[in-house]
């Protein structure tokens, strides 16, 4: 059997956790047997493990193995954790979302911008509005801007399609921190307009301020989602309590 690289390991075990193959609550099969079917080194296997970890698909668990943690969402599950852009999104939960860019224009950050965003005032930005259409509803209003000096060249075909790979693969750019705030705010007639709201006065907004490689803020974003529709998932540890005394003490 040719050698595998750890990413092929990983995808390959991915798709049977999510499939089933490897249920809720079991095992995976072990390193050494994991070695034998890929043939590959431990070190590939132990890679691949350690990207499902990070990804909360499982869980090590010493003296036993690594145990499957992950169960399918029943809504859509967008993650917290994870830096992915909408498309990404759209394949991982096969989603066959509709874009649909309804504002495209160059604005200055007034004062109010520049207090949510921390763009400085007066700092050219591309301002869109795009709403994401899943099953023919209209279930997300994502408001960004984006610096024009840190994305030059960015049009309203880029915007349909994917500004994160735009900005990866032709500005190669890294992408690299994001912070992220989730609140539950009153629909405004905006979103009332825009979104297949069902009677719901409410949306969930995500708001992100995201970073490249240097920590230099590029995208100001809401994301505000219809709430019926969609749930956050995120995968935490808990730290490990200290020992020592507390000098305060």
């Amino acid at each position: 059997m040719p050698r595998s690289k750890f990413g092929d390991i990983y995808r390959d075990l991915k798709y049977k956790i999510e499939s089933g193959e490897y249920p809720y609550q079991s095992l995976v099969p072990s390193e050494n047997t994991l070695v034998a079917v890929y043939g590959c080194s431990r070190n590939t296997v132990r890679r691949a493990l350690a990207v499902l970890i990070e990804a909360g698909y499982v869980q090590a668990i010493q003296g036993k193995g690594v145990r499957v943690i992950y169960r399918p969402a029943g809504k859509t599950a967008f993650l917290i954790g994870v830096i992915e852009s909408f498309q990404e999104t759209d394949q991982r939960n096969n989603l066959h979302a509709v874009t649909k860019v309804v504002r495209f224009e160059q604005v200055e950050t007034d004062e109010r911008l520049a207090s949510q965003s921390g763009f400085m005032v007066g700092e050219p930005l591309w301002a869109v509005e795009r709403v994401r259409y899943l099953e023919g509803k209209a279930l997300i209003l994502d408001v960004n801007y984006f610096s024009q000096a840190m994305v030059p060249g960015l049009t309203a075909g880029i915007a349909a399609r994917s500004i994160y790979e735009y900005i990866e693969k032709v500005l190669h750019i890294r992408i690299a921190t994001t912070k992220r705030r989730v609140t539950v705010e009153r629909a405004t007639t905006r979103d009332e307009a825009l979104l297949d709201l069902d009677g719901y006065g409410s949306v969930v907004v995500v708001s992100s301020l995201t970073f490249n490689a240097d920590g230099l803020l590029f995208e100001y974003t809401q994301s505000r989602h219809q709430p019926a529709s969609f749930c956050f998932e995120d995968t935490a540890t808990r730290r490990r309590q200290s020992s020592a005394p507390d000098p305060g003490r």
